[in-house]
């Protein structure tokens, strides 16, 4: 028997036999080289092929399902300029065949995207190396992997978002990677299939066929495990089981304390993919919806059309439900650079978020014209980052109150959402009496207030034994800010990762905040929670929560 630790993307526990996916080396190279126009042609009927496969597993899938929302992404990758454009450029080069050509685009666009500060945008590397290896295989006539045609736990370094979508439900018991990322497109879908899923697992190759058992509750693989581990094993996923059906039971109720305090828990999501698997988990709204998805990885600044029709889309499968959308927060940790922004020695203290919007209020009128538009189509909140002054509210507000008027004149369906503020710089908690009564909801981001409130780069791994979600000076401020909130009758809300801290649930219904916006997979975990908590409600506001 084999034991090892892993990282968990998906909870659970599950036994099976393991399907093993290798690593496939295309070998494109040893293609003959074309003439330029026949590479040209070459790789144009590759894209069209790969459309054409990719269409095929969206008709598996189901239009609606979360795997073909990202199939539908790599359907659009398959025709954009933005991947084929380089290859073809490789190409007229001279010297090099249309699969290598699309290999190594593909590859340059997704090292762009591992660059990048933020984690989820670092993820999508992983579709454009997926879409480009189609090609490539469609180019060289080289057949992609088999599927598990029985219950399997899946092995590989990684997998593609195209090989996971693909999969069934029931043929998947758990998957387990060598490699992989949190925040990839393949964990998401392991997520929304409700999947136990383990990365960074020290396996050894070649180990198809074996039985491995596998704990996703507290990191941790067997590999050929004995009796007494399999019966170990058997228990604590039937204990699991019982468990999820008891959260199971809580969907459809009301997150209320037995004091009283009622709360929303909501998700927070970070593109439209994501939505799906927030209701699966029955999610009262989405408190944090970042628009950075819309910027980040692309060449240039998304239309108001593009934005319009992603918020709208989200707003409509919420169905009523609150959506609260975070303006662009741009800089820091998240780069475009065709922004041309400033190098900044410390640009977590640089131009960023809400400053770059108001020194560019052109690109963030666009934003706001397109949120107030798909506003009249379902239940929507706007929400400012990295406040630190009134007169950045103000000045805000007077772009959205302009964006509403164009609209107004252009004859275009608008709605005013309501405006609220996120709490995450020290300057906003201490001033949070005065912005109250400029806004109508305040939520508050804990990761850049723990970093800003005690002088802690969150990006630096260094620093971990030092930072403390309980820090006592980072409770003030949240008690301070949800005092100033209910005192002027707005709600107020938490979206960082102290939301999700069962060990501070107490204290949260205590201060009175009114709603907590956590990753879909803790909202029945934090409802349940919530529904057994034993604090005492004397901060409660006392009236519901005004969406």
């Amino acid at each position: 028997m084999q034991q090892g630790k892993a990282k968990i993307a998906g909870n659970g526990i599950a036994i099976g036999p393991v399907f093993e996916i290798k690593t496939q080396d295309l070998k494109v190279s040893d293609l003959a080289i074309l003439s330029i126009e026949d590479e040209l042609t070459r790789l144009q009927a590759g894209s069209e092929d790969a459309l054409e496969q990719i269409k095929a597993l969206i008709d598996e899938q189901g239009s609606d399902s979360a795997a073909a929302e990202i199939l539908e992404f790599h359907a659009m990758l398959c025709q954009e300029d933005e991947l084929l454009d380089p290859a073809r450029e490789l190409i007229k080069q001279g010297g090099i065949n249309a699969a290598v050509a699309i290999l190594q685009a593909g590859k340059a666009q997704a090292d762009e995207f591992k660059a990048l500060d933020d984690p989820y945008m670092q993820a999508r590397a992983a579709d454009m190396l997926d879409v480009s290896q189609r090609i490539a295989s469609c180019i060289a006539g080289v057949k992609l992997q088999t599927k598990p045609s029985v219950r399997s736990v899946i092995v590989a370094d990684d997998l593609t978002p195209s090989q996971t979508a693909a999969f069934a439900r029931e043929h998947v018991a758990a998957i387990v990677l060598r490699q992989g990322t949190l925040n990839s497109h393949a964990a998401i879908l392991a997520r929304n299939m409700g999947v136990p899923s383990l990365i960074e697992a020290s396996l050894p190759l070649n180990i198809d066929g074996k039985i491995m058992a596998v704990d996703a509750t507290a990191g941790c693989y067997y590999l050929e495990p004995d009796e007494p581990t399999i019966v170990k094993m058997q228990q604590a996923k039937d204990d699991w089981d019982k468990e999820q059906l008891k959260l199971f039971a809580l969907r459809g109720k009301a997150s209320i304390a037995p004091c009283g305090h009622k709360m929303l828990v909501c998700a927070n999501i970070g593109s439209p993919d994501e939505i799906e698997f927030a209701l699966d988990n029955d999610c009262e709204g989405v408190g944090l919806m970042r628009s950075e998805f819309l910027y980040i990885g692309h060449e240039t600044y998304p239309t108001e059309e593009e934005q319009y029709q992603a918020y709208a889309r989200v707003a409509t499968t919420l169905n009523g439900r609150p959506l609260v959308i975070r303006t662009l927060d741009i800089g820091a940790d998240k780069k475009c650079p065709y922004f041309e922004l400033p190098a900044e020695e410390n640009p977590a203290l640089g131009l960023r978020a809400l400053r770059i919007c108001l020194t560019r209020p052109e690109l963030f009128k666009v934003q706001l014209r397109a949120i107030c538009r798909a506003a009249a189509r379902g239940n929507i909140l706007l929400m400012l980052p990295m406040v630190t002054a009134v007169s950045e509210v103000q000045k805000a507000k007077a772009l959205l109150e302009e964006s509403l008027r164009e609209l107004i004149r252009e004859g275009k369906a608008c709605t005013r959402p309501q405006l609220g503020i996120m709490i995450e710089t020290p300057a906003a908690a201490v001033l949070s009496a005065q912005l109250a009564r400029e806004v109508e909801f305040f939520s508050i981001g804990t990761n850049d207030l723990m970093q800003y409130t005690c002088a802690l780069d969150r990006q630096n791994s260094s620093l971990a034994p030092f930072y403390d979600p309980h820090h006592p000076a980072l409770l003030e401020l949240i008690k301070l800010t949800a005092r100033n909130a209910h005192a002027a009758g707005i709600w107020v809300g938490i979206c960082g990762e102290a939301a999700a801290d069962l060990s501070l649930t107490n204290t949260f219904i205590e201060y009175g905040i009114d709603e907590l916006s956590v990753s879909p997979s803790r909202i029945l975990p934090v409802r349940a929670q919530i529904l057994s908590s034993d604090a005492e409600c004397s901060n409660r506001r006392g009236s519901e929560i005004l969406f």
